[in-house]
């Protein structure tokens, strides 16, 4: 089992272990300025390490004299008492910097920490609201007032198109392709793309650009904020939020729903109507494929939900 700290070894009073820690701590308090929980959380990993290589009573070993070889038995330890992979995790990156940081005073030759692997985390399948559930998202901006048909717009496009909350409030009038059906998005790492825009989305659009108008909320051109508050001001990412988790909440949808919920929901259902991975890859704005291939696993896990619950005898 892996030692825990003990108040008995907390100061870090003796040995060249103990002395190399507190000048890396030192270094992390005055030159990075780490906060005090940063340097009481390193200080707990580093004691951790010392401890199980000292085992029971032993002294704690000098920094020059661990290996990888010491750190690999550690992370085995430490699977073994079932610590959880984001504990392991930061230890490790705790041993990277402190190994690092001696390579730098030159009392360790190198970084024996280095070649370690983090845990791989188990990816959690990411949330999706069903057809009908998209549909009662959808409806529950009911009225006519301006900001029931811009909320309407707002949300038939980010599930149109897959969009980020980001990247919809970056939107401008010159982004927009009607005689195409293309909205131009702005991503991540600045990286464009062109992405389809449905019918229903196209109507719901052009519905709240003439509302847009008349309450001359904004001068229109290519350069406006396609989508504004009643002031006629660029919304933020939190305002939309905010707008989403209203209608969610009032269409009665799952709480784990999220305004990032349409974007999984869009992918999914791509996917499950025999779209391509990779077309579905371009629409989302993915740079690595690998990014994508999750909603792969979204929608193996729906068909055998259906079908366990369908077949006859498939228990």
């Amino acid at each position: 089992m892996v030692a825990q700290s003990s108040s008995a070894t907390t100061n870090l009073l003796a040995g060249s272990y103990g002395q190399a820690v507190e000048r890396f701590l030192t270094y992390l308090r005055v030159e990075r300025n780490a906060s005090d929980f940063t340097l009481k959380s390193y200080r707990e990993d580093l004691i951790a390490l010392a401890e199980f290589l000292a085992g029971e009573s032993g002294p704690w070993p000098a920094p020059s004299q661990i290996a990888a070889a010491d750190l690999r038995a550690y992370v085995s330890a430490m699977h073994d008492a079932d610590y959880a992979k984001s504990t392991i995790a930061r230890r490790l990156a705790s041993l990277r910097s402190f190994f690092r940081f001696g390579q730098r005073e030159q009392w360790s030759d190198g970084n024996p920490a280095k070649a370690l692997r983090n845990p791989r985390k188990a990816r959690k399948l990411p949330h999706f609201l069903t057809t009908d559930e998209i549909g009662r998202l959808l409806a529950a901006p009911a009225g006519s007032d301006a900001a029931s048909i811009r909320d309407r717009a707002i949300l038939e496009v980010m599930y149109s198109a897959g969009l980020r909350v980001g990247e919809l409030v970056g939107l401008v009038d010159g982004d927009l392709d009607f005689a195409e059906g293309l909205v131009r998005v702005r991503g991540k790492g600045k990286r464009e793309r062109l992405a389809p825009i449905g019918s229903y989305a196209m109507r719901a659009l052009k519905q709240w650009l003439r509302v847009r108008v008349l309450a001359k909320a904004v001068k229109p051109g290519d350069a406006a904020p396609l989508f504004v508050s009643r002031l006629g001001r660029k919304l933020t990412t939190r305002s939309v939020a905010r707008m989403i988790e209203k209608h969610l909440a009032a269409a009665g949808l799952d709480r784990r729903t999220t305004p990032h919920t349409l974007r999984h929901s869009f992918a999914t259902h791509l996917l499950d109507r025999g779209a391509d991975i990779r077309s579905v890859q371009e629409l989302l704005g993915h740079k690595s494929l690998v990014t994508t291939q999750i909603y792969t696993h979204v929608s193996t896990a729906s068909l055998r939900a259906v079908y366990e619950k369908a077949h006859p005898r498939s228990r």
